[in-house]
């Protein structure tokens, strides 16, 4: 459990604990209308609070320094500062919000680089409300919000770019300073499975199997499961399937 803004709050690799305040949620988009649509729609969701609005990405760290948001919902296209660099930014802070990237199409390029910038998910802008609010859930408790069919193809559409063997190489230099156990752990984890999910498959406890997810994040040195994804995926990008 942590401190903030003289709330206590449960740590996101804990899933299902029982949060003693509403998640604190700073919308950032360049579009007014859909931070106002966001944040109408999200008021009728009980366990979500819309602390602020930042309408470019140069507004963001002073944003989250004054609201002091569990999570926020990021604009990837933005004209002066885009979210992927945005999202950059945050994740150097220590103890970042989770953010969740707001996207038109959801095999794009620029969903990867935001993932691999520290998303920990992203949303279509059209998701239905209880989707959004789903996600938002999520990503508060330290799950992801993609399928491993949706990592697969967001990660084929730059499989042949120049830096592709660079990060196979390192991704599987990464995975090797793994245990057998914790490797069956990050492939459960890429596989999309929740941490009960994982218990099952791996007879484990679910202490156990949280402590072997909190393990891998410092190891790989990631910033959340989806990192964890991303890497088992670029390391087993050109294998036979």
């Amino acid at each position: 459990w942590h401190q903030r803004d003289g709330r206590l709050r449960a740590p996101r690799d804990h899933p299902g604990v029982a949060m003693t305040a509403p998640i604190r949620v700073l919308i950032v988009d360049d579009d007014a209308l859909v931070r106002s649509g966001l944040t109408m729609m999200l008021s009728g969701a009980p366990q979500i609070e819309v602390v602020g609005e930042a309408s470019d990405g140069h507004g963001v760290l002073p944003a989250v320094d004054l609201h002091h948001p569990d999570v926020v919902l990021m604009d990837i296209r933005m004209p002066r500062l885009d979210g992927i660099a945005a999202t950059r930014l945050l994740s150097a802070q220590p103890h970042p919000p989770a953010v969740l990237v707001l996207t038109t199409f959801d095999a794009d390029e620029l969903v990867l680089r935001a993932l691999q910038a520290g998303a920990a998910g992203f949303l279509l802008k059209d998701s239905p409300p209880a989707d959004i609010v789903r996600a938002i859930d999520s990503v508060n408790v330290g799950d992801s919000t993609l399928s491993p069919r949706i990592t697969r193809r967001l990660i084929n559409l730059v499989a042949g770019d120049p830096d592709a063997a660079t990060r196979r190489e390192q991704a599987r230099q990464r995975l090797a300073a793994l245990t057998p156990r914790e490797r069956e752990v990050a492939a459960a984890v890429a596989d999309g499975s929740s941490n009960a999910e994982i218990a099952t498959r791996l007879y484990m406890s679910l202490a156990t199997v949280k402590a072997h997810v909190s393990r891998l994040l410092v190891k790989l040195d990631a910033a959340n499961r989806v990192q964890i994804a991303l890497l088992v995926q670029d390391a087993a990008a050109g294998r036979p399937r």
